[in-house]
């Protein structure tokens, strides 16, 4: 693990937008495309921005979510209408979006019919961007969550699967474990002394069920911590 302490928020979301640009370059013309997983809450919002702004072949970029909430994508809470909002809303409108839900179709199907497109024209990721809560979840990776242990059993067959978040019951669909630790880059975007002390406590524990977010802490390729207070 590396970590990157900017000294703003804003210089984080601008130094972390250049890098991601940089490694999506770098994909591009190593293999002529590129495939891109970002996460949802407010925090990621000025990095979605600046990142959406970088003067890139986007056509030729797949974006995908790493996690959703089980709502129409007009949704308030819905992830893929953040990501359509923030990254998309500039010269990477031209990128496609990947998502992870289709409130039209049962919750199976749509499970079926996203992990193959996945599977098809995402997998393996590029580039992988994640949050961490202070409860020490990333994506939708929750300590307790009803699906959890199918999520981060290191052997899954399944990019995605569904889990329901312990605190509102809330319905959502993650990438899983293997996936998040399969990616070429990994960056994990925190704020604030919460998280600081939170990202303390992930390193600390001896238990991926209670600090989820270590399933990308501990993997083989390197992971990126950036910081700001």
């Amino acid at each position: 693990m590396d970590m990157i302490v900017a000294e703003s928020r804003g210089a984080l979301a601008a130094r972390l937008a250049a890098e991601v640009a940089g490694e999506l370059r770098h994909a591009l013309d190593t293999h002529g495309r590129a495939s891109l997983a970002v996460p949802g809450g407010t925090t990621p919002g000025p990095f979605l921005e600046r990142l959406g702004a970088e003067p890139l072949p986007w056509e030729r970029v797949t974006v995908t979510l790493s996690d959703e909430r089980c709502v129409p994508a007009d949704h308030p809470r819905s992830n893929y209408r953040l990501v359509a909002a923030t990254l998309l809303a500039g010269p990477a409108r031209a990128a496609r979006l990947v998502p992870l839900y289709d409130p039209a179709l049962p919750p199976e199907e749509s499970l079926a019919v996203w992990s193959a497109e996945l599977a098809r024209a995402v997998l393996p990721l590029d580039v992988c961007v994640l949050g961490m809560g202070d409860d020490l979840h990333t994506a939708s990776l929750f300590p307790g969550a009803a699906g959890l242990a199918a999520a981060l059993d290191p052997a899954g067959e399944h990019p995605l699967l569904p889990v329901r978040a312990p605190a509102d019951g809330e319905r959502r669909i993650t990438l899983t474990a293997p996936c998040l630790r399969a990616a070429g880059h990994v960056h994990l975007l925190i704020q604030g002394t919460a998280k600081r002390e939170a990202l303390d406590r992930a390193l600390a524990s001896r238990s991926v069920a209670e600090a989820p977010v270590r399933v990308v802490l501990d993997r083989p390729g390197r992971t990126t911590v950036w910081y700001a207070d």
